[in-house]
Parts: structure tokens; sequence; C-alpha cells
């Protein structure tokens, strides 16, 4: 079931969303080396072949500037975000992809949902075509949000959590029109997940932060304790790093009220047993939607976070999270708390058996919730 935006219920409205069931454009924008044209062209050849029978791939144009020839631009049509987000983000896009590196000088990549097109002058085929788009334009700033995580080497979570609770803040502001607005870190057994609002443009965000004096620090001090070892120096390395490290923001709704003195900021990891990562980031996304509907609850906004078989869940509360479970796991009633069980990895929340009704929500909330590191604001945001 696709997720309707809702705004009429909702007064802030569902300002990210990757379960509506629209198509989704991506537009990427690539300034390529002089004198690499030919080899650009016969590796994007070389690669079409492979991405047209990646799972919800529709098509793809490859263009040249008429007036700068070293500026190109992909476009590529999906039958969804979901299979977008699960191709982009994985290694075999990495790989796919290496042959156009040593040609690629920068790039800027773009995402939208489809909200309406031209298709002609039949009405049969404009009113087919209408099925697949964005029913209605959805609200909210001009935020973005991303997650990035890693795990650490069992043992050396206390030390972890050290690091990352004392580092000095980055300079907030990355240009005229993008700011750091929040940075948000919290750790669950050995994984650590961080969580990122940005004003404008993330990846010019995430560049900049990378190149910050105090951030640099922190990752060679966290360097000797990651699973996966990395060389930030090294750009293929840090490619591979931040692949693997992304986990995109599916889905964020807010209620619209207005903040108060004592609102918490909370996380919430909920593993899924193989293969049912997407469904349930899906069953949270539409929780948090039918409880925003409710002016008197305790949650203010929530973001879920998908990957794979990770989805992580960031909740704004104005009470405290432990004296509503079920609002704050996005699990309201015994039919959604067996949906949920029947989909989590039990086995990885150390629950012994899934939980079967709303009876399992306080041990649930306990195993589920995630230990806060640090919650940073940039001044004035």
């Amino acid at each position: 079931m696709a997720i309707s935006p809702a705004v009429s219920v909702i007064p802030d409205g569902v300002s990210t969303t990757a379960f509506d069931g629209s198509r989704v454009r991506v537009v990427l924008m690539l300034d390529i080396h002089d004198g690499t044209q030919q080899e650009f062209l016969a590796a994007y050849e070389h690669m079409c072949d492979q991405v047209a029978s990646v799972p919800g791939h529709i098509s793809d144009q490859l263009c040249q500037s008429l007036e700068n020839p070293t500026q190109w631009l992909i476009t590529s049509e999906w039958e969804s975000a979901p299979p977008f987000l699960a191709w982009v983000n994985s290694e075999d896009h990495l790989e796919m992809v290496k042959p156009l590196q040593n040609c690629v000088r920068d790039t800027r990549a773009m995402r939208y949902t489809v909200l309406r097109e031209t298709s002609g002058k039949n009405h049969k085929a404009r009113s087919a075509s209408r099925q697949r788009l964005q029913s209605a334009p959805r609200l909210g700033g001009n935020t973005v949000r991303q997650a990035l995580t890693f795990t650490v080497k069992r043992g050396s979570e206390a030390k972890v959590a050290e690091i990352l609770s004392g580092y000095d803040s980055p300079e907030a502001q990355v240009d005229d029109t993008t700011r750091l607005l929040r940075t948000s870190l919290f750790m669950h057994g050995n994984r650590v997940v961080r969580a990122i609002e940005v004003q404008g443009d993330m990846q010019a965000a995430l560049r900049h932060v990378a190149r910050q004096p105090e951030i640099r620090a922190v990752e060679q001090a966290l360097d000797p304790y990651l699973e996966q070892e990395r060389d930030l120096s090294d750009p293929q390395s840090a490619r591979l790093f931040f692949t693997r490290a992304a986990v995109p923001a599916v889905h964020h709704v807010a209620s619209g009220r207005r903040e108060g003195l004592h609102v918490q900021r909370c996380a919430f990891s909920y593993p899924a047993m193989p293969g049912n990562g997407h469904a349930l980031a899906m069953l949270l996304a539409q929780q948090d939607v039918a409880s925003m509907s409710d002016p008197s609850g305790p949650v203010l906004a929530c973001t879920v976070f998908h990957r794979d078989d990770l989805v992580v869940r960031l909740v704004d509360m104005e009470d405290e999270p432990e004296n509503s479970p079920g609002a704050a796991l996005a699990l309201h009633t015994s039919a959604v708390v067996a949906e949920a069980g029947s989909l989590l990895d039990a086995g990885a929340l150390g629950l012994g058996e899934a939980p079967t009704d709303d009876g399992a929500l306080p041990r649930l909330f306990t195993r589920a919730r995630m230990k806060p590191l640090t919650d940073r604001r940039a001044p004035a945001s």
C-alpha cells in the first residue's frame, strides 16, 4: 500500500517519503576532464546494459552540453524510490560506475518524484501515466536528512562513545545556500548511527564537514576501532566507506506543532529479518502518518531511515518516551505489534521470541532504544 502525504490532516505534511508509489527521476550533472569525452562515452555504453537489468529501472538518457563539451548530464527514471535507493547505495553500484571515475572532475546528483507530466493528446495515455505520479505536493521546509552508520569492534563501545561525545562542533555555515542544522549520534550495541539535518545541499555539507579539522581528528581517532578498515585520505576507500555507511531517510513526517521546552530526541533500532526491511520501514511510516492526526499525541516528528535489513527511527517527543512506549515505537496496537514482530529479527534485539501483542512493548522498547551520544544544533537553527 502506498502512503498518501495526507496534507489535509497534518499541517506540516509529509516532507519526505519513499513509499507513495511515485515514479522517480534522477538527475546526475557531471563535469568531466577535457580530453576524456570518448573514454567516458565508452564507459557509459558498457555500463548502461548492466543498469537496464536492475529491478525497478525504466530508462536512462546521456546528454552532453551544447555549449561546454566537458559538461554532461545523465537522467534516469525508476518505477519508485525503494528500488533506486537499494541500488544506488549498494556495492554493486559502486563497482559498476568505477570505470567512469577517472573521467569525472565533479558531480552533483538530484532526485525527484514525478508530480505531473505531459504525454501528448491521447487522453487514455495521460490517465494511465498519472497512476504512478505523486498525488499531491509534500510540504516542509528546506531541510534534507540522511544517516550514516558503521560498526565498531566489540569491547570498544565505551571508548567510541567517549570519542563521539566530546568532539568540537564544525563550522555550521557551508556556503550561501547550505547550513548544518543538527547532528544526532546514537549507539546500539556496537553500531553507531549519525543522523544529519542540513538546510540546502546535503552533499556539499558532507564535503564541508569532511574537510573540518575537528571532524578529521575524530575520524582518525575512530579508525583503530572500526570493524571495516578505511582510509579517508584515499578517494576510492572513502567512497566505498560512505557508500556502505549511507542510510537514506525514506520517510519524514511532522505534526506542525511548535516544540516546547522539554522535547526529547530518541532513536530506535529495528533490525529486520532478511528481506523484510522494506516492509518494516513502510509499516512504521504508515503508523507515523496515522499518529500525527492526533493533536494531543506526544510525538512531534519522526524520521525513518532504511537500508537493506536495517531500519532506524528518529523521534522527537514532548513526553518522556518511557511514558508512551507504543507512540515512541510507532506500535500503537496489539495487531501492529504482531505485524512488526513478524518482520523483526527478534534474536538480534535479544528478545528470544517475536513480540505478538502490546504486552511486549516495555521489553521491546528497552531492547530497541539506542543510546544517545550527542545531539548538537547549530546556533539559531
